[in-house]
């Protein structure tokens, strides 16, 4: 039997924007200690719309033929990238995000792929959707001292406009966990209409 692949549909930044998360992550590193964050390699910054988990390599086909159907629903968008906050509080960050201004139309994108997905048989997502990128993850645990300077640094850092995204089509991935990150792999891409 064929392992289950680790699959999630969502919404590639270009590269300018990459490049303007990663001085604002350069910036944040710069004042912390080194071990205290890892942040997100520029390959595998993503808007993610739905992560579906483990998937049978014989569903994938379907996913993204509805993936297909639902994105030519949606006419082309933009979406504005700026500023940054953090999970689940800038008191006690464990993730740390650059942020998104959501149109409509990427709240009914959203909305539409959870539809579509809910029709075959995957699991709604319990938590409202909020769009972020995410920058960074926390290590655990976190000593008070480290909690008090990523604390502070955040405070300080602004993080203003970093650039827009044309948002042409959305793509399904596939996720393989490595001991040095995340490997994503595009599987499919469905484009929006125009």
């Amino acid at each position: 039997m064929t392992a289950p692949l680790r699959v999630f549909i969502a919404i590639e930044i270009p590269d300018l924007v990459c490049d303007a998360i990663r001085a604002q992550i350069d910036l944040l590193g710069a004042v912390l200690p080194e071990t205290l964050v890892r942040w997100t390699a520029d390959d595998n910054l993503h808007l993610t719309l739905k992560f579906l988990g483990d998937v049978p390599p014989n569903r994938v086909d379907t996913v993204a033929k509805s993936l297909m159907q639902t994105a030519a629903k949606t006419t082309r968008f933009a979406l504005h990238v700026g500023g940054f906050g953090s999970f689940p509080t800038p008191k006690r960050p464990r993730v740390i995000w650059a942020g998104v201004r959501p149109p409509a139309d990427l709240v009914d994108l959203q909305e539409g792929v959870e539809s579509a997905l809910l029709k075959l048989g995957f699991a709604g997502e319990e938590r409202p959707f909020v769009p972020h990128l995410t920058i960074g993850r926390v290590k655990q645990p976190v000593s008070p001292k480290d909690q008090e300077a990523l604390s502070a640094a955040l405070e300080k850092a602004h993080i203003g406009d970093l650039g827009i995204i044309e948002v042409d089509s959305v793509h399904l991935y596939k996720s393989d966990l490595r001991a040095g990150g995340s490997l994503y792999t595009k599987l499919a891409s469905a484009p929006l209409k125009s």
